[in-house]
C-alpha cells in the first residue's frame, strides 16, 4: 500500500468526525510515514509500522472524546424542513418513550456488568467484617475468663476466605474494565467510521 493510498482510505474509514479533525489526523499520519522514510524505511515498510488503517482509526477513537463524536454525528447538515418538524412533533409520543427504554437498557447493560463486581467486594467487606468480629469477640471471652477457640477458628477461617476471595475481586474488576473499554471503543469506531446522515 502507498502512502496516497493508505491516506485515502484513512481519510474514508474518519467521516464521522468534524472535517478539521480529519485533516488534522490524516497530516499527522502522514508526517509520521515522511518521519519513517527519513529513518531510512521505505513507504511499503513505513506504512506496515503503523499497523493499516483500522488500527489508526483505532488509535484515534481511543483518543477522541465520545461528546465529540456525538456531537459531530447529531449535528444537521441541513435545515429540518416543514413537514419533517411537523412529523417529529406527531411522532413524539412513539418516539420519545422508545429513546427512554432504550436509554433505560443501556443502563441496565453497564450495570449487569459491573454488578459481578459489586457483588464480589460486597462478599469481601462482609469477609473482612466477620474476621474482625471473631477476633473481637475471642479477646471479650478471653477478657472474662472464657477461652472458646471457636471464634479465632471463625476469625482465622474468614481472613483467609478474604484473601483468596480478593483474587476473585480482582479479576472480576479487570475483566468488568477491559470489557466496558472494549464496548466504548467500538461504539466509538461506530461514530468515527459512519457516514453521516446527509
Amino acid at each position: 500500500m502507498t502512502k496516497e493510498e493508505f491516506l485515502i482510505e484513512l481519510r474514508s474509514k474518519l467521516q464521522g468526525l468534524p472535517k478539521d479533525e480529519i485533516e488534522e489526523r490524516v497530516e499527522f499520519y502522514s508526517e509520521m510515514i515522511d518521519d519513517r522514510i527519513e529513518e531510512g524505511k521505505t513507504e511499503e515498510e513505513a506504512i506496515a509500522d503503523l499497523g493499516g488503517t483500522d488500527e489508526a482509526v483505532k488509535q484515534i477513537a481511543t483518543a477522541t472524546p465520545m461528546a465529540t463524536l456525538v456531537k459531530e454525528r447529531i449535528r444537521p447538515k441541513r435545515s429540518l424542513r416543514a413537514f419533517e418538524i411537523v412529523l417529529l412533533i406527531l411522532g413524539f409520543p412513539l418516539w420519545f418513550p422508545l429513546l427512554i427504554v432504550f436509554g433505560v437498557l443501556i443502563l441496565v447493560a453497564f450495570i449487569l456488568l459491573w454488578v459481578l463486581v459489586i457483588v464480589s467486594y460486597s462478599v469481601e467487606i462482609g469477609l473482612f467484617g466477620t474476621s474482625a468480629a471473631g477476633a473481637i469477640r475471642f479477646f471479650a471471652e478471653i477478657m472474662t475468663g472464657n477461652f472458646n477457640v471457636g471464634y479465632l477458628a471463625i476469625s482465622i477461617l474468614s481472613i483467609g476466605a478474604a484473601a483468596l476471595f480478593f483474587i476473585i475481586c480482582y479479576y472480576a474488576t479487570k475483566l468488568s474494565i477491559k470489557i466496558t473499554k472494549g464496548i466504548i471503543l467500538s461504539i466509538k469506531s461506530k461514530l468515527i467510521g459512519g457516514k453521516k446522515n446527509d
